[in-house]
């Protein structure tokens, strides 16, 4: 009878987080977010903002390029690094973004990331800068642009604060961090706890208080095989590598826990749990986090599905990705843990070989998720 009640509560209490009711213990303050960077950056910010406001999105996350084609800094290096009045500082798209989430009353998450060429020896932006101290200085002066009291020279406008703040993205990923191994021995890791704690050492050590720092942003899966085609590491083996480099003061914990197949529901544990977090076993990796970090929050800083059509190979059907939709976001609201999920995209991707887990087509049709997400409290 006991087991038959216990049941009953939790499949109560799913219930009632899907009708968007509170329920003790879960987070009545899980920040609802989107990250398109195609849309937000390079959109028309009057009609982008408009259908952000539209579908209730608390939270925007954008990826603050530090260097590459995009890069806030120059092909040269700064003569004043951690002044953001440097001439080789160029932040006007990041600016406007950030004026226009703060007119819907939208927050922004900035993920510093890319590496500029004159910081790592002429190398892509996925390596690492050759000193940590550049990318700390740059944090330092990004935290202080957007503090809230900074006053842009041009023409006196006050920027709104920025108050979360991410350490790049996906370092057990080679496609934003490189190497991944020397031999058998997992560099990225050590190499991230570098980059995390210049990411959390800039944007603290300014005189604003109340910055929240993520480090980790790591990819569901990796293969744990330095000799393979793509050599990549598992969520748990990065999150002891990085702990044991050295990465510490970060404020969330950062996972992205995609499905990895399309049969997978998002309460679907993966089929490799020692080599896969995905949000079916979410809480073997807060298990993990609590063991290093302590009881620290998750932020889950990118999540989502593909639709079929257009990608017949890891897409589900639109009533599949509107029902996923709503039973990702009733699983993060019922645990405690998780204070923020950040769907990714708005807008589908035009080429297939990116993504289309939009909640537009390409050419701009709602899809059923569009109205799932705008229902979510």
């Amino acid at each position: 009878m006991a087991r038959r009640l216990t049941v009953a509560l939790a499949v109560a209490a799913v219930a009632a987080v899907a009708a968007g009711t509170p329920v003790a213990g879960g987070s009545p303050h899980l920040l609802k977010g989107i990250d398109d960077n195609a849309q937000t950056l390079y959109g028309n910010p009057d009609v982008v903002f408009a259908q952000l406001h539209l579908l209730g999105v608390q939270i925007v996350r954008i990826d603050l390029d530090w260097g590459g084609d995009n890069g806030v800094a120059g092909p040269f290096p700064t003569v004043r690094p951690t002044d953001p009045n440097d001439g080789q500082y160029h932040w006007d798209v990041y600016d406007r973004a950030v004026l226009r989430a703060a007119q819907y009353h939208i927050a922004v998450l900035f993920a510093i990331v890319a590496t500029p060429a004159w910081a790592n020896g002429n190398n892509p932006t996925t390596v690492a800068p050759t000193n940590p101290q550049d990318l700390r200085n740059f944090a330092y002066a990004a935290a202080t642009r957007y503090s809230g009291t900074y006053k842009r020279p041009s023409d006196g406008v006050v920027l709104p604060a920025v108050k979360h703040w991410l350490a790049w993205n996906e370092p057990n990923n080679p496609v934003y961090l490189e190497p991944q191994f020397d031999g058998t021995t997992i560099v990225s890791a050590k190499t991230y706890a570098s980059l995390c704690n210049a990411v959390v050492a800039g944007v603290k050590s300014t005189s604003i208080r109340g910055e929240l720092v993520a480090c980790g942003a790591t990819a569901p899966r990796g293969n744990n095989n330095p000799d393979s085609a793509r050599p990549s590491v598992s969520p748990l083996a990065f999150l002891r590598a990085m702990k044991q480099a050295g990465a510490r003061g970060f404020d969330a914990y950062a996972h992205h826990p995609y499905y990895g197949d399309p049969s997978e529901t998002p309460s679907t544990p993966p089929s490799s749990p020692s080599t896969a977090i995905t949000l079916g076993n979410i809480k073997t990796l807060e298990r993990q986090v609590t063991k290093l970090y302590g009881k620290i929050p998750i932020w889950i800083t990118e999540y989502g599905y593909q639709t079929n059509p257009p990608d017949d190979v890891f897409g589900v059907s639109d009533a599949k990705q509107a029902a996923y939709l709503r039973q990702a976001y009733a699983i993060a609201r019922a645990d405690p843990r998780i204070d923020m999920l950040v769907w990714f995209l708005l807008k589908d991707e035009p080429d297939l070989s990116g993504w289309q887990s939009g909640l537009l087509t390409i050419a701009g049709a709602r899809k059923p998720a569009w109205a799932a997400y705008r229902s979510i409290p």
